[in-house]
């Protein structure tokens, strides 16, 4: 795992043995303070940080949590109400009641750690010493939405956290550091997020000193070496099965629980497809298929074969033996999504 930080004492690609260029002691820094727009785990351990390096919180900006959403993820609010800092959850922090509040209170920096909504010129320009951002993606790769998610989709090998300069363009502002984080062949979304969230906080931590002390520098994106991709919902997790078998592991991945997981139609059924493997088998035209073989299930897809070693079929999770005993051994078509 490599550490790459940029405009700071520390030289880019070097590992994370290297002590001497990670201190691992908290030390305090000019008092600088900072009004802080977070959510989910990044946000609760990007918070952590800062109050360890010794920054003045002024106030928290957060979400509240929509009941229609599986809240899987720790609590920014309930981490700020333990270090006695305000909170507030605006739908929209670009209104004039929430700028005035935020300008008041004249802080430093504007740090922003997950927080979902997009921050206007009249917010922007408060903080005195810049706004920052962290994105969870090795920038200018996957700016946008669900960064995670688009990586291990499109087969990435490796992925990280960046944190960078806001403008009133997401994720292009001019990058502080960046970390580096392995995505693993069979790693799912929530295994990435979980290193993305350390490397997060690895380095916010390591840039702040330099941050704190007006020597941070700022390396202009090259925008042309990455994209800009949307959110993602349920309906995008319908399996293609004339895709290749890496490319529908790859898909199973990026959804697996806790995300709505990959879907697809067998027997007039709904099924989920819950965790994948590849395998050596070869296709030799066959059309797409589900079957289960010495006690294994498998299905047959464009190019390639994949062992589904857990699926769910019509809500009920069961394993390739349940499903013998139930629907026999025999190959059953599976829908090609168009």
């Amino acid at each position: 795992m490599s550490n790459r930080l940029i405009g700071t004492s520390i030289h880019q690609n070097q590992s994370c043995d290297e002590s001497a260029n990670f201190p691992l002691s908290i030390v305090n820094y000019p008092l600088s303070s900072a009004v802080v727009f977070a959510y989910h785990n990044v946000g609760v351990r990007c918070l952590s940080v800062l109050l360890a390096r010794g920054v003045n919180v002024k106030l928290v900006v957060t979400h509240q949590d929509n009941p229609r959403e599986n809240i899987w993820f720790d609590s920014v609010a309930r981490l700020a109400a333990l270090h006695d800092i305000p909170v507030i959850t605006p739908d929209n922090p670009n209104t004039p009641e929430v700028i005035a509040q935020i300008s008041a209170l004249q802080p430093d920096f504007f740090f922003s750690f997950y927080y979902r909504e997009m921050l206007k010129a009249a917010l922007l320009s408060i903080p005195k010493q810049g706004a920052l951002n962290m994105h969870g993606s090795l920038l200018p790769k996957y700016r946008g939405r669900v960064p995670v998610n688009w990586a291990i989709i499109h087969g990435e090998t490796q992925t990280g956290s960046t944190l960078h300069y806001m403008t009133e363009k997401p994720d292009n502002g001019d990058i502080v550091a960046q970390q580096v984080v392995p995505v693993l062949p069979d790693d799912t979304a929530l295994q990435v997020f979980q290193k993305v969230t350390v490397a997060a906080e690895m380095a916010l931590y390591t840039a702040l000193p330099d941050l704190l002390s007006g020597q941070a520098r700022g390396v202009k994106q090259d925008l042309s070496l990455g994209g800009y991709f949307g959110g993602r919902n349920a309906a995008d997790g319908v399996i293609n099965w004339s895709q290749s078998a890496q490319e529908i592991h790859n898909l199973v991945r990026a959804v697996a629980p806790p995300y709505p997981g990959a879907s697809t139609q067998l027997m007039g059924k709904q099924m989920r497809i819950l965790q994948t493997l590849m395998t050596s088998t070869e296709t030799t035209d066959e059309s797409p298929a589900f079957y289960v073989k010495e006690g294994r299930a498998y299905a047959i897809c464009g190019q390639g074969v994949l062992r589904i070693v857990s699926f769910e079929l019509d809500g009920q999770e069961m394993s390739a033996a349940d499903f013998a005993e139930r629907f026999g051994t025999e190959k059953l078509n599976l829908i090609v999504k168009e």
